[in-house]
């Protein structure tokens, strides 16, 4: 076994607060409270919730579970676990989590952007002036190429000093500060006149606007926030040593994530709200309407740069992950140092990911099934990759590897009922309810 594969987390915390950060990301900060917001608040809510307690929690531990016995990244642990034909499976993880990091660097871009201009203090103070900020960094080729960058190589700092020096320490640190600065926010909006609305809003159901893109969507999400499909978790999952628990750290995964996600919502709705901003405003619910929310609010200058350090922490912690396993492939199958994968990798990123941030600007016209080359890196990884690795992921674990696996799950060797229960939400119940949700969302 190489050095690499030998590397384990200090610890169950190190290892729940990591998996918490890459499954947070901006895909509770940014994506969640503003898919709530276009797709009716609760409608969207109930089925996202369901979604996490049963398919993302079955998929994180499909992950968890090859990751551990495998002992390597998505291509090693598959080809370990179930033969030559499902290591070359795994290259599709590898491809996904590529694009994946593609289009995701380009907000993180945005938001080391909008940290520096919030803590210069924002030139404007409305919405019509905040998108035209936005549209104007967003698409300067410059500005926007250079802070994507800048981005891209935090991410490869962070991930070439390892799993403990690296990641580890990163998510210990920056999840608490994550926590803290939400809950001063969510106290800051909610004591405004009229945010009560926005709680309505998230958390009371309005099945009139329930449908299957609601459903599509909701799935999408779930993916795209815990990181399960293209062997994030799994990845992670192979740095476990022999005594954690994976059962209980996963349910300390979802329930963490979605809490976070559930604050995310608390921190930009009711705000929206009681300033009179409209809560389906999309991606710029993030970069327009709450900067200029902060600039009606006392100590406004204070709380936007609290809110961006948000983002770029949530961002950041969850953009190792995915770089992660392009480098524990790179390190275990192309025999590369640590530090020489993470410079080879991020040029490669780089090319790829340039095109993604153009499309705001000067490859705007550029589309593909009507879609930009960022939004269609999106459409492909969210609803078309993520739930198609998260299936194959499944059926791995339950038809060809569970004799395997199932051992990790206790420490009691035995074979109870709970176990066959849970093989038969891995095998049956997860890829059929993708399958079911997926064809019949892209139908309609």
């Amino acid at each position: 076994m190489s050095k690499h594969t030998e590397e384990t987390w200090t610890g169950k915390l190190g290892f729940v607060l990591s998996s918490v950060g890459s499954a947070v990301g901006l895909g509770a900060i940014w994506k969640f409270p503003y898919m709530a917001g276009a797709n009716g608040g609760a409608a969207f809510l109930i089925p996202y919730v369901l979604l996490s307690f049963s398919l993302a929690f079955g998929l994180l531990l499909a992950e968890l579970l090859i990751g551990k016995a495998g002992k390597g990244g998505i291509v090693t642990a598959f080809r370990n676990m179930g033969g030559p034909a499902w290591g070359v499976v795994g290259y599709l993880g590898i491809v996904i989590g590529f694009i994946l990091l593609s289009f995701y660097s380009v907000v993180g871009g945005w938001c080391l952007l909008y940290l520096y201009e919030a803590i210069a203090g924002f030139p404007v103070d409305s919405t019509e002036k905040f998108g035209a900020l936005f549209g104007a960094l967003s698409s300067s080729p410059s500005v926007s190429v250079t802070a994507q960058l800048g981005f891209l190589l935090m991410v490869g700092g962070v991930v070439a000093f390892g799993i403990r020096g690296g990641i580890e320490i990163c998510s210990k640190i920056l999840m608490p500060v994550l926590f803290i600065f939400m809950l001063i926010l969510i106290a800051v909006g909610l004591s405004q006149p009229g945010a009560w609305k926005g709680v309505e809003y998230l958390f009371y159901p309005d099945f009139s606007k329930f449908n299957w893109r609601v459903l599509l969507d909701s799935m999408g999400l779930a993916f795209f926030s815990y990181s399960v499909g293209c062997g994030c978790m799994l990845t992670y999952g192979a740095y476990l040593d022999k005594d954690t628990k994976i059962m209980s750290s996963a349910l300390w995964i979802i329930t963490l994530s979605l809490m976070i996600s559930l604050l995310a919502g608390l921190m930009i709705l009711p705000a929206s709200f009681a300033f009179g901003m409209d809560p389906t405003a999309g991606p710029g619910l993030t970069f327009i309407t709450m900067p200029a929310i902060f600039t009606k609010l006392p100590f406004g200058h204070l709380f936007s740069v609290a809110f961006f350090v948000c983002l770029i922490v949530a961002a950041l912690t969850s953009a190792v992950s995915m770089l992660e396993i392009d480098i524990t492939w790179m390190v275990q199958e192309l025999k590369m140092g640590r530090v020489k994968a993470v410079i080879i990798c991020l040029v490669f990123m780089t090319v790829l990911s340039v095109p993604c941030t153009l499309s705001f600007g000067v490859l705007s016209d550029i589309k593909v099934f009507n879609k930009t080359i960022f939004d269609l890196c999106d459409f492909i990884v969210s609803n078309l990759g993520l739930p198609i690795g998260g299936v194959l992921t499944a059926v791995l674990a339950a038809w060809f590897c569970w004799d395997k696996i199932h051992s990790h799950l206790s420490s009691d060797q035995s074979y109870p009922t709970w176990k066959k229960m849970l093989r038969a939400v891995m095998g049956i119940f997860c890829p059929a309810l993708v399958l079911i949700i997926l064809v019949t969302g892209l139908i309609n």
